[in-house]
């Protein structure tokens, strides 16, 4: 399997040797792919990994047997978001750098992968307000009549 990490394109493949290194502070990643096998390794990296937001986790796709897959989405440039208790969804769409066009792009495939997570009993208007923001700077609102969903 970590040759088929490797050959997807994963920049680290590694195990104990590589637990060894995170334990040591070195972390040149971004993204931790493990499949379950190896998750007796990796869960005694939660307390250097969760932190930082890397520990792998099942519901976002990051421990699976299929780890060239999970590479491979990853390299495509795969967002994780998520949801707080109040119904708020916390997640990226781009870097300061990128285009307008590329920041709406993103923003409908963010909102059209809600809407396709939406439960059937829900009732009423899904999407209420639309606030974009830099990590610390002050909110936009975005009209949500102008978002083709």
């Amino acid at each position: 399997k970590a040759d088929e990490a490797k050959a997807a394109g994963a920049d680290i493949v590694g195990l104990d040797d590589l637990a060894d290194q995170i334990k040591a502070g070195q972390m040149d990643f971004d993204v931790v792919i493990a499949t379950p096998d190896t998750m007796r390794v990796v869960g005694q990296l939660g307390q250097v990994l969760g932190p930082k937001g890397l520990m792998p986790n099942p519901k976002v796709g990051t421990v699976t047997p299929d780890a060239a897959t999970a590479v491979k989405n990853a390299k495509a440039g795969q967002v994780r978001y998520r949801t707080d208790k109040n119904g708020i969804i916390h997640g990226s769409i781009g870097k300061v750098n990128f285009k307008a066009e590329d920041l709406k792009t993103n923003l409908e495939a963010l909102l059209a992968d809600l809407k396709k997570a939406k439960p059937t009993t829900a009732k009423g208007t899904y999407f209420k307000k639309i606030t974009l923001s830099t990590t610390m700077g002050p909110g936009l609102v975005v009209d949500v009549s102008t978002c083709t969903i």
